[in-house]
């Protein structure tokens, strides 16, 4: 029967840890999770010998990325119900706080890389979430409100069996009713919709879109277009022509009050009031 001395058998693990540490150097996506622990950690202590900005650092340092890419596969797999093509994006965005975890880490602080880690990998989902998922941007403190918002709705709607009211999760939540509002208004900022968008009734193949039922006819922007298209008129007026068109028009004078201002009959007033819109609406008809 074959002997093995405790000193043999140390120089074998050793050796087959110097096996893996060679393999993870040269092909660091080989490596199991389950090694890449305490293979991290000669790595992490190679980095730091190693002078910033050389190949070897940049190799080393990929080496450990590439390592440790299941913690961003972790992190990210909480999101899976966003869909595949979101993602793509989340796991990119969760690899740059793996970047910025191992950059700061330090093997002095004697702690797990992974446990230092992870919050730098959350920490950049959640941001990402919150600075792009919303279409309308809102404070903050109202975006972390509507999480609560949809915890607390879902715990009382699924204890009471209905929707709560306000008042419930006001209670809940802690909150004035009127934060509570605040909140759920907030959230409709989330998501937006297309005016554009199509809108299918009993006919799946109907053009109707969403404008048709929500839009209305401005009468307003024809009122502008008018003023737009009269200033150029009333500034080829004469001068007393523009104080006539002010004063009734403007300070809205009766044509008595008009005549007695310029010194003529009403009649005199009503006339040339005549001529100078009709010289206005001809000036628009020409420009139409």
């Amino acid at each position: 029967m074959t002997t093995v001395t405790q000193g043999q058998a140390q120089d074998t693990a050793t050796g087959a840890g110097e096996d893996l540490v060679e393999r993870a150097y040269t092909d660091p996506s080989s490596i199991a999770p389950r090694d890449a622990r305490e293979i991290g950690k000669r790595f992490f202590d190679r980095l730091t010998r190693l002078e910033e900005g050389t190949h070897e650092y940049q190799y080393v340092r990929n080496a450990l990325i590439e390592m440790n890419l299941s913690l961003v596969q972790y992190a990210a797999s909480r999101f899976k119900h966003r869909g595949q093509q979101e993602m793509e994006d989340i796991i990119q965005v969760g690899t740059i706080g793996l970047i910025k975890a191992i950059d700061r880490f330090e093997l002095t602080r004697e702690v797990e890389f992974t446990s230092f880690a992870v919050p730098y990998i959350t920490g950049e989902i959640k941001r990402f979430f919150r600075d792009t998922s919303w279409a309308v941007h809102v404070p903050r403190r109202l975006q972390e409100a509507r999480i609560e918002l949809s915890k607390a709705t879902e715990e009382l709607r699924t204890r009471l069996g209905r929707m709560p009211s306000t008042a419930e999760l006001a209670e809940l939540m802690q909150l004035q009713p009127s934060e509570v509002a605040e909140a759920q208004k907030a959230s409709n900022g989330y998501s937006a919709v297309s005016l554009n968008a199509a809108v299918n009734g009993q006919d799946d193949e109907s053009d109707t879109m969403l404008a048709d039922f929500i839009g209305v006819d401005e009468e307003s922007f024809e009122l502008v277009e008018n003023f737009h298209s009269l200033a150029p008129l009333i500034a080829d007026l004469e001068d007393r022509d523009r104080t006539l068109i002010h004063l009734r028009f403007v300070e809205e004078q009766t044509q008595q009050q008009i005549a007695d201002t310029l010194g003529c009959s009403q009649m005199h007033v009503s006339r040339l009031i005549s001529r100078v819109v009709g010289k206005l609406r001809a000036g628009l008809m020409a420009t139409d």
